[in-house]
């Protein structure tokens, strides 16, 4: 179908793709999910106001997110695109570095942190992320040995 894009889904939310559902664009501009199917081991969508290949190809390597407004977040919940910058700091108060990305996993979220090391990657679980606080963009963790070599 013209103007349908090739999706990554990162979520786990069912209704994220769903006829109708509201998407914000990283710069904040709102779509709308006019269609979504799978089509071989991809996932396509139609946006709303996207009837052409060229208008699709300008929503090509975007981020979309729903909108907090649509959904409250549990205690400990976090939108992918607000852990992205943020510092990562050892329990002893350590730097290790910046979030660079979050990326969906078959058993859990994994940030991916760029340390003077190069990149890693920090599996979010509770037993090494101890704490996550968006607002000062800092995420505390307690690594086991050898995570961060």
């Amino acid at each position: 179908m013209a103007g349908e894009v090739y999706v990554w889904r990162l979520s786990d939310d069912p209704m994220r793709f769903a006829p109708g559902a509201r998407l914000m664009h990283a710069n904040g501009r709102e779509v709308v999910v006019e269609s979504a199917r799978v089509h071989r081991d991809r996932f396509l969508v139609k946006f709303a106001g996207s009837d052409s290949r060229e208008e699709a190809e300008m929503l090509r390597g975007e981020l979309f997110v729903r909108p907090t407004d649509v959904r409250d977040l549990g205690p400990d919940e976090f939108w992918p695109h607000d852990l992205v910058g943020c510092d990562v700091v050892l329990v002893d108060g350590r730097l290790v570095g910046r979030v660079l990305s979050v990326t969906g996993g078959p058993a859990q979220d994994l940030l991916t942190v760029s340390t003077s090391l190069g990149d890693r990657l920090i599996p979010l679980v509770q037993a090494i992320v101890v704490e996550v606080d968006v607002g000062a963009r800092r995420i505390l963790i307690d690594p086991p040995e050898g995570l961060l070599d």
